[in-house]
């Protein structure tokens, strides 16, 4: 695989409140040395909702020599909000590029559940809600592709007036994108328990386009049995109380396991890179009170504790091995 990478998260406003309260540059400089030089990552995916903090640590990760992905990832906005953010992520991105950078710009990340005007609901749990399984499940994701892709031409069209690098989507397997749009088919790519007989032969069709595959997001949380759900791994955090709605066993060997597997399928596959989700959670730290653990809900690489420091978690030497032996890592 010729891209190695991870998640950085620069802070994403959600319904309820930013998955990162506090971003500076000096550790944003620290920790995107540990995803290059601990984690042996060539390329990064840095997401969140403010363009300015995207700078910030595309900077940082271009002086370090990473490939620069830049996410704008908007929540809960309609198209009329995106639009002139995504433009103004552009000219950033071109001005990285411009000094000599290598930057990929994704814009936007699986809309249809994250913003408005696409699936109803008014906020995110409500739309995700649209998608399990019921009588006008179908009828509600077959309008999904239409209305995307008439967002994604207005959205390029402005793009590639101000950004001369390449250009992708992260999407879901549901929304339908129109690919020629594109440098690169982004797919949002987990394997669960329910896609797991199939799973090698959806990754194999993302090449049917013609067009290199980027697996934009993959991963699971810490807990038995958190590999089944992966990417609906996080909804076990009751969001009023802000602690775990059940009891749960922290598994850090499952979430490596499931590193080490779904990879695997990827670098035989044929993927260009793929992105592991994420660096770290920081909304949800390690806490000595199973209830209050919410790491168990988290996605990251690192334990974050209670006083500010973090520690390794099983996945990280996972990575960091495997990304360190397959192929070159710059």
């Amino acid at each position: 695989m010729r891209g190695k990478g991870i998640n950085y998260d620069t802070g994403a406003r959600m319904s309820r409140r930013w998955t990162r309260e506090e971003f500076d540059s000096e550790t944003a400089r620290r920790e995107l040395e540990v995803i290059r030089n601990e984690l042996h990552c060539n390329a990064v995916r840095i997401t969140g909702s403010d363009p300015e903090r995207l700078s910030i640590a595309g900077e940082q990760a271009a002086e370090l020599g990473l490939e620069v992905w830049l996410a704008p990832f908007l929540c809960e906005l309609t198209t009329e909000q995106m639009l002139p953010v995504f433009a103004d992520c552009a000219d950033r991105a071109e001005k990285l590029r411009a000094g000599g950078a290598e930057v990929v710009l994704i814009v936007g990340a699986e809309l249809s559940i994250f913003a408005h005007g696409f699936l109803p609901g008014e906020d995110l749990l409500e739309r995700v809600a649209v998608l399990t399984p019921g009588p006008d499940r179908a009828r509600l994701v077959s309008a999904v592709p239409a209305r995307l892709n008439a967002f994604l031409r207005e959205v390029m069209a402005e793009v590639r007036q101000r950004f001369g690098g390449k250009v992708t989507y992260a999407s879901l397997p549901f929304e339908g994108v129109e690919w020629t749009l594109f440098d690169y088919v982004g797919a949002d790519a987990y394997r669960s328990a329910g896609n797991a007989a199939t799973f090698r032969d959806e990754v194999r069709a993302l090449h049917r386009h013609g067009l290199p595959v980027v697996v934009t997001e993959f991963g699971c949380c810490t807990y038995r049995g958190a590999a089944d759900v992966s990417a609906s791994g996080w909804m076990i955090v009751d969001r009023d109380t802000w602690t775990l709605n059940g009891s749960y066993e922290r598994d850090e060997e499952e979430q490596a396991t499931y590193f080490r597997e779904v990879f695997s399928v990827y670098d035989s596959e044929g993927v260009d890179t793929a992105f592991w989700f994420t660096f770290a959670s920081y909304l949800y730290p390690h806490h000595p009170d199973p209830q209050h653990d919410l790491d168990l809900a988290a996605y990251g690489v690192i334990r974050l504790h209670q006083d500010g420091t973090w520690s390794r978690k099983s996945v990280f030497d996972a990575l960091a091995t495997t990304y360190s032996t397959t192929g070159a890592t710059s």
